[in-house]
């Protein structure tokens, strides 16, 4: 009589879900002294407390918001402010055109998720494989450091410390490179994706010491884009 040979169990892949719960939270803690610094940055710049927080959620891009502060702070006008705003947000055009197939919808909501379109959601976006979860993911992150940045750019602005100290006491220019380090590792799969990496912390680093501040990052994407071109040419 033949034996029935035992089914086996089949068990569902587990959901991304709780990883990007994860990233998302560790990456919104990570972002909260960078706000509490730029808050006192705004304030030491002159701007009120309401202004900062206007500024935390209509612009809503670390960086950019840093070297405008920091203009104006130096004395420098709006425009020297927003074109260093510019040219530190220009990164945000290789964000939109990685995520764009993965934020369809009506244009009202694409302008609506635009407006998330920083570093941290764009990583854990695009470290995920399925699109449902790349906009899961996108989503969660940008919702998560949305709402930490602007309650502790608020908190900044009531603290009389100065920006220059807390950073450097607390290390909190060291947390946001650590935070992209984790998700860009796991990444580096191959020796392609490695050697790219390379060339651009290469140019970055090397044109930090001559450059003005925002033109390291937009060299080191475009010799990533073209070394990553060529890489594909036959």
């Amino acid at each position: 009589m033949p034996t029935e040979k035992p089914q086996e169990t089949v068990v569902p892949a587990p959901s991304p879900r709780a990883a990007i719960h994860r990233q998302a939270l560790s990456i919104a803690i990570a972002i909260g002294p960078f706000g509490v610094a730029f808050g006192i940055a705004a304030q030491r710049a002159g701007l009120r407390a309401i202004d900062a927080v206007g500024f935390s959620a209509l612009v809503f891009t670390g960086s950019a918001q840093f070297a405008a502060v920091s203009t104006l702070g130096a004395g420098g006008g709006a425009i020297a402010a927003i074109t260093a705003g510019v040219l530190l947000n220009l990164r945000s055009l290789a964000f939109g055109i990685s995520m764009a197939p993965d934020l369809a919808g009506p244009s009202w909501q694409r302008a609506l998720m635009c407006q998330l379109m920083i570093d941290e959601s764009t990583a854990v976006g695009t470290a995920q494989r399925e699109t449902r979860w790349r906009r899961y993911g996108y989503l969660c992150a940008g919702i998560a450091v949305f709402v930490v940045w602007n309650i502790t750019t608020f908190v900044g602005t009531v603290l009389s410390s100065d920006a220059d100290s807390l950073t450097h006491d607390l290390g909190i220019d060291a947390t946001i490179p650590a935070a992209f380090l984790a998700l860009l590792w796991p990444r580096l799969t191959d020796r392609t994706s490695r050697a790219i990496a390379v060339v651009g912390a290469a140019v970055a680093f090397g044109l930090v010491p001559i450059a003005p501040a925002g033109i390291p990052i937009i060299a080191a994407a475009l010799a990533v884009v073209l070394d990553g071109r060529l890489g594909k040419s036959p």
